[in-house]
Protein backbone atom coordinates (compact mmCIF):
# COMPACT_ATOMS: atom_id res chain seq x y z
CA UNK A 1 0.00 0.00 0.00
CA UNK A 2 1.25 3.25 -0.98
CA UNK A 3 -1.66 5.95 0.07
CA UNK A 4 -4.18 3.69 1.87
CA UNK A 5 -2.75 3.61 5.53
CA UNK A 6 -4.27 6.54 6.83
CA UNK A 7 -7.67 6.32 5.28
CA UNK A 8 -7.78 3.20 6.00
CA UNK A 9 -7.24 3.39 9.35
CA UNK A 10 -9.65 6.08 9.52
CA UNK A 11 -12.52 3.53 8.13
CA UNK A 12 -11.74 1.02 10.83
CA UNK A 13 -11.95 4.10 14.02
CA UNK A 14 -15.53 4.97 11.99
CA UNK A 15 -16.46 1.60 11.16
CA UNK A 16 -15.61 0.38 15.43
CA UNK A 17 -17.27 3.96 16.39
CA UNK A 18 -14.13 5.39 17.90
CA UNK A 19 -13.70 8.73 18.34
CA UNK A 20 -11.43 11.40 20.26
CA UNK A 21 -8.55 9.78 21.30
CA UNK A 22 -8.84 6.34 20.33
CA UNK A 23 -9.36 7.23 16.97
CA UNK A 24 -6.53 10.14 17.27
CA UNK A 25 -4.22 6.71 18.16
CA UNK A 26 -5.71 4.47 15.50
CA UNK A 27 -4.48 7.37 12.79
CA UNK A 28 -1.12 7.89 14.23
CA UNK A 29 -0.82 3.82 14.38
CA UNK A 30 -1.79 4.13 10.58
CA UNK A 31 1.44 6.01 9.68
CA UNK A 32 3.70 5.06 12.54
CA UNK A 33 6.00 2.17 10.77
CA UNK A 34 6.83 4.93 8.13
CA UNK A 35 8.69 6.77 10.68
CA UNK A 36 11.62 4.55 9.59
CA UNK A 37 11.65 6.50 5.77
CA UNK A 38 13.26 9.07 8.00
CA UNK A 39 16.64 7.01 8.44
CA UNK A 40 16.11 5.30 5.41
CA UNK A 41 16.18 8.64 3.27
CA UNK A 42 18.22 10.52 5.75
CA UNK A 43 21.01 8.51 7.49
CA UNK A 44 21.00 4.89 5.35
CA UNK A 45 21.25 6.92 2.27
CA UNK A 46 18.13 4.18 0.87
CA UNK A 47 21.11 1.55 1.33
CA UNK A 48 18.38 -0.31 3.19
CA UNK A 49 14.95 -1.35 2.20
CA UNK A 50 12.83 0.65 4.49
CA UNK A 51 10.88 -2.42 5.16
CA UNK A 52 13.48 -4.13 7.03
CA UNK A 53 13.39 -1.73 9.89
CA UNK A 54 12.36 -2.51 13.36
CA UNK A 55 9.03 -1.21 12.84
CA UNK A 56 7.87 -2.70 10.23
CA UNK A 57 8.68 -6.33 11.72
CA UNK A 58 5.69 -7.93 13.07
CA UNK A 59 6.64 -9.76 15.93
CA UNK A 60 8.75 -6.17 17.42
CA UNK A 61 4.89 -4.80 16.47
CA UNK A 62 3.78 -7.26 18.90
CA UNK A 63 5.87 -7.54 21.55
CA UNK A 64 5.72 -3.32 21.63
CA UNK A 65 2.21 -2.94 21.17
CA UNK A 66 1.66 -6.08 24.18
CA UNK A 67 4.14 -3.99 26.62
CA UNK A 68 2.22 -1.11 25.84
CA UNK A 69 -1.70 -2.08 26.23
CA UNK A 70 0.46 -4.15 29.64
CA UNK A 71 1.81 -0.90 30.43
CA UNK A 72 -1.39 0.78 30.58
CA UNK A 73 -3.78 -1.72 31.64
CA UNK A 74 -1.41 -1.38 34.84
CA UNK A 75 -1.18 2.06 35.01
CA UNK A 76 -3.30 4.32 33.14
CA UNK A 77 -6.44 2.21 32.33
CA UNK A 78 -8.05 4.64 30.54
CA UNK A 79 -5.59 4.66 27.86
CA UNK A 80 -6.14 1.13 26.97
CA UNK A 81 -8.43 1.61 24.52
CA UNK A 82 -5.88 4.30 22.43
CA UNK A 83 -2.82 1.71 23.02
CA UNK A 84 -5.09 -0.89 21.52
CA UNK A 85 -6.19 1.18 18.71
CA UNK A 86 -2.74 2.00 18.43
CA UNK A 87 -1.30 -0.99 18.20
CA UNK A 88 -4.08 -2.72 15.68
CA UNK A 89 -3.21 0.10 13.49
CA UNK A 90 0.12 -0.71 13.01
CA UNK A 91 -0.55 -4.27 12.94
CA UNK A 92 -2.85 -3.04 9.91
CA UNK A 93 -0.09 -1.18 8.44
CA UNK A 94 2.32 -4.03 8.15
CA UNK A 95 -0.75 -6.39 7.09
CA UNK A 96 -1.42 -3.89 4.11
CA UNK A 97 2.16 -3.79 3.13
CA UNK A 98 2.62 -7.76 2.57
CA UNK A 99 0.27 -7.33 -0.38
CA UNK A 100 2.43 -5.42 -2.60
CA UNK A 101 5.50 -4.91 -0.46
CA UNK A 102 8.05 -7.17 1.29
CA UNK A 103 7.54 -7.74 5.36
CA UNK A 104 9.87 -9.90 7.09
CA UNK A 105 7.64 -12.30 8.69
CA UNK A 106 9.75 -14.98 10.24
CA UNK A 107 11.57 -12.01 11.69
CA UNK A 108 13.77 -13.05 14.30
CA UNK A 109 14.36 -16.21 12.72
CA UNK A 110 15.11 -14.83 8.70
CA UNK A 111 15.09 -11.54 7.31
CA UNK A 112 13.50 -12.70 3.94
CA UNK A 113 10.97 -10.09 3.21
CA UNK A 114 7.31 -11.80 2.18
CA UNK A 115 4.75 -10.32 -0.01
CA UNK A 116 1.29 -11.41 -1.50
CA UNK A 117 1.53 -10.42 -4.85
CA UNK A 118 5.38 -9.16 -5.74
CA UNK A 119 5.84 -6.10 -8.38
CA UNK A 120 7.85 -6.80 -10.80
CA UNK A 121 10.32 -3.89 -12.11
CA UNK A 122 9.98 -2.18 -15.34
CA UNK A 123 12.81 -0.73 -16.95
CA UNK A 124 12.69 2.89 -17.09
CA UNK A 125 9.72 3.35 -15.01
CA UNK A 126 10.33 5.01 -11.64
CA UNK A 127 9.06 2.13 -8.58
CA UNK A 128 6.84 4.51 -7.35
CA UNK A 129 4.66 4.71 -11.13
CA UNK A 130 5.35 1.08 -10.87
CA UNK A 131 3.54 0.83 -7.65
CA UNK A 132 0.62 3.45 -8.47
CA UNK A 133 0.02 1.78 -12.06
CA UNK A 134 -0.26 -1.97 -10.56
CA UNK A 135 -3.66 -3.80 -10.04
CA UNK A 136 -3.58 -2.97 -6.20
CA UNK A 137 -4.20 0.49 -6.40
CA UNK A 138 -7.85 -0.42 -7.11
CA UNK A 139 -7.91 -1.41 -3.47
CA UNK A 140 -6.48 1.58 -2.36
CA UNK A 141 -9.12 3.72 -4.95
CA UNK A 142 -12.09 1.59 -2.70
CA UNK A 143 -10.44 2.43 0.73
CA UNK A 144 -10.32 6.08 -0.16
CA UNK A 145 -13.88 5.79 -1.42
CA UNK A 146 -14.76 4.36 1.90
CA UNK A 147 -12.98 6.64 4.09
CA UNK A 148 -14.80 9.87 2.53
CA UNK A 149 -18.23 7.99 2.71
CA UNK A 150 -16.94 7.55 6.54
CA UNK A 151 -16.03 11.83 6.79
CA UNK A 152 -19.11 12.70 5.27
CA UNK A 153 -21.34 10.74 6.68
CA UNK A 154 -19.62 12.09 10.27
CA UNK A 155 -20.13 15.15 8.76
CA UNK A 156 -23.37 14.74 8.34
CA UNK A 157 -24.61 13.81 11.48
CA UNK A 158 -23.10 17.01 13.52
Amino acid sequence: MITAHLPSRYVLARSQGWFGAVLVAAVIGAVFPDVDLIAFYLIDDRAVHHHRYWVHAPAFALFVSAALYTVAALAAPKWTAPVLAFGAAWIMHILFDSVAGGIMWLWPVSTELHMLFPVAPRHGVHFLVAFLTYWTMVFEALIWLAAIWFWRKARSDV
